[in-house]
């Protein structure tokens, strides 16, 4: 039988799932510097246009980008200024702890490799 020992962070939960994968990390970090098509994405990640949109939808879904609608095109941004201050944070947490969150034997670099947060 399963134990909910703390039922209030589920939502902290879901941010960090949407934050921990590489792609959609890679896509949050492009977009911190500035709007981006799905072109974009896709040429300066060297990723397939329906890998980079599910992402982006999985973003958009998680309310941390959104985008706006000019013609044809959709250019997506953050929603909240404050994910910035966070993945700044996780950098700084990581710069702290060396070595130890990488040699993690259950989400280290053993198990996948990393993507560099940078903000």
């Amino acid at each position: 039988m399963a134990i909910d020992c703390a039922p209030g962070l589920a939502p902290a939960v879901a941010l960090f799932r949407s934050l921990g994968d590489p792609t959609r990390l890679a896509i949050l970090r492009r977009i911190a510097t500035g709007e981006a098509r799905v072109v974009d994405l896709t040429g300066e990640l060297k990723l397939a246009q329906s890998t980079v949109s599910k992402h982006l939808a999985c973003l958009r879904d998680c309310g941390l980008i959104d985008y706006r609608a000019e013609g044809r095109q959709s250019f997506y941004a953050l929603t909240r200024p404050e994910l910035l201050d966070l993945l700044r944070s996780a950098e700084q947490v990581l710069a702290a702890t060396g070595e130890a969150v990488a040699l993690c034997p259950t989400y280290g670099t053993s198990a996948e490799p990393s993507a560099e947060v940078t903000a």
